[in-house]
């Protein structure tokens, strides 16, 4: 476990410098995606080959318009890609998805508008699934994750690109992700024998997890795994703090794994109490029969004219959001927060939450994003946490915050390890990795979008 143990000090001013690097938020257009379908014939018409493949021109900002996405390919460019398809396992895809005897015939015959057509496919095909995974979208439970690489590199353009050059693998593989454990993870697979085939699936399908996210995290972010319990303060891939973590239990207040910015720290927070508690369990009618209880425990009530009971938890240490929370706006009302019952953090098993994510030593965690984030110098910082008092410090420089699951990944010691699927993510990508190739690998989750109302009482 990293902790940072001079966080009053100058150990947190060194995070703070290693970190003033700017981060890499670039705003791209977006592209209208290509579709893909099952393998297609050698002698298929174009509108075989490509059903509603090409995008509509589309100029913004800046941007000159993607190039085509079918392009003319030489024999030896053709013959770089089938090299490419041969040696596809190795990433954790599936040579069957490509048409690969299909590429072989029409190299055989010579340059052709069939094999411009076929090559072109393949390579978009790839493209795809190097840079948005191969796991389609209703795969990917509770993922919702904005993945920007489609705008960032665009399909046509990496298609001219490879043409151009004539650097056909090497176009392609520079879509892989950044983060060390991509590479960990084929590694691992190229290890594994055939016979452990229960393994390489899980090596894969964690392979594909991480071309799901953006191929380039940024300078610093925090990532959190929610199998592990654990979240990482990271810079430039390098874990400066760990933190242990309570997740959302299974159901409908699991956690979900998405991509947000951090855009402040609230110090000393309130907590508004949801109506399940205020109603639903009589807090609302506790709090305003019983003044000298509710003072203890910090709660103020208020009725309005029509009788509708507010319960908020004011600062303290009793407050069940704890010392901090770290405001993150998403539709999914999640965040990172403080609490008053740290004992659980010594469970084994910490999914216990509605959804949240409780972190340990979370007064750290707030004073290092307030500096990180230029909100606050240390002694600002420090000052603010001791006051008592209610403070949001807007971060000036946002922060990515990462809700990952990855069942196989290294953990905070640097060792791959296999994490217990505690929402039972792995079948559906299981069941994909052995289906055809299908469309819809990237973009939007069409999954149920669920509003965790926030009992950070849950688990108790």
């Amino acid at each position: 476990m990293r902790t940072l143990v001079s966080i009053f000090g100058a150990g947190i001013a060194s995070a703070a410098l290693i970190a003033s690097g700017a981060l890499a938020q670039d705003n791209a257009v977006a592209e209208t995606g290509p579709a893909s379908g099952s393998e297609t014939a050698a002698d298929a018409s174009f509108d075989e080959a490509f059903p509603q493949m090409v995008s509509e021109p589309m100029v913004q900002g800046d941007l000159s318009p993607p190039g085509p996405l079918v392009q003319a390919w030489s024999i030896d460019d053709a013959a770089a890609l089938i090299a490419v398809i041969e040696g596809i396992e190795s990433e954790g895809l599936d040579q069957a998805d490509y048409n690969l005897r299909g590429l072989q015939a029409l190299i055989a015959q010579g340059p052709s508008d069939a094999l411009n057509m076929l090559a072109s496919k393949n390579f978009v095909w790839l493209v795809e699934d190097f840079r948005d995974g191969r796991t389609p979208m209703d795969a990917r439970e509770q993922w919702f994750v904005v993945d920007p690489d489609r705008d960032t590199n665009r399909t046509g353009d990496l298609l001219t690109q490879a043409l151009a050059s004539g650097d056909i693998a090497g176009t392609l593989a520079s879509l892989h992700p950044t983060h060390p454990d991509y590479a960990r993870l084929r590694e691992e697979l190229a290890l594994t024998p055939e016979s452990e085939a229960v393994k390489r699936k899980l090596i894969r399908a964690n392979m594909d997890r991480w071309r799901w996210l953006a191929q380039d995290l940024g300078r610093q972010y925090l990532i959190t795994n929610v199998p592990e319990y654990q979240l990482r303060l990271t810079v430039g891939n390098n874990i400066i703090a760990t933190y242990r973590t309570v997740v959302g239990k299974p159901g409908r207040t699991a956690t979900p794994q998405l991509a947000e910015m951090v855009s402040g720290v609230v110090f000393n927070p309130t907590w508004t109490v949801p109506q399940s508690i205020v109603r639903g369990e009589g807090l609302g009618e506790r709090v305003l029969n019983n003044p000298d209880w509710a003072r203890r425990n910090g709660y103020k009530a208020t009725r309005s004219d029509s009788g509708w009971i507010t319960v908020v938890q004011q600062p303290g240490p009793g407050n069940s959001l704890g010392l901090m929370k770290l405001e993150m706006p998403n539709p999914h009302a999640i965040f990172f927060h403080d609490t008053p019952s740290r004992h659980l953090f010594n469970n084994e098993r910490r999914a216990l939450s509605h959804g949240c994510i409780r972190t340990e030593r979370a007064l750290e965690l707030a004073i290092a994003m307030a500096i990180l984030g230029r909100g606050a110098t240390r002694d600002e910082a420090v000052a603010i946490s001791k006051s008592g008092e209610y403070t949001k410090v807007p971060i000036t420089r946002e922060m990515p915050a990462y809700i990952t699951y990855f069942t196989m990944a290294t953990d905070i010691d640097g060792e791959l390890q296999t994490f217990e699927d505690i929402y039972d993510r792995d079948a559906p990508v299981f069941a994909s990795l052995d289906s055809p190739r299908v469309q819809n690998r990237s973009g939007e989750s069409d999954d149920e979008v669920i509003v965790i109302e926030n009992n950070p009482l849950a688990g108790e």
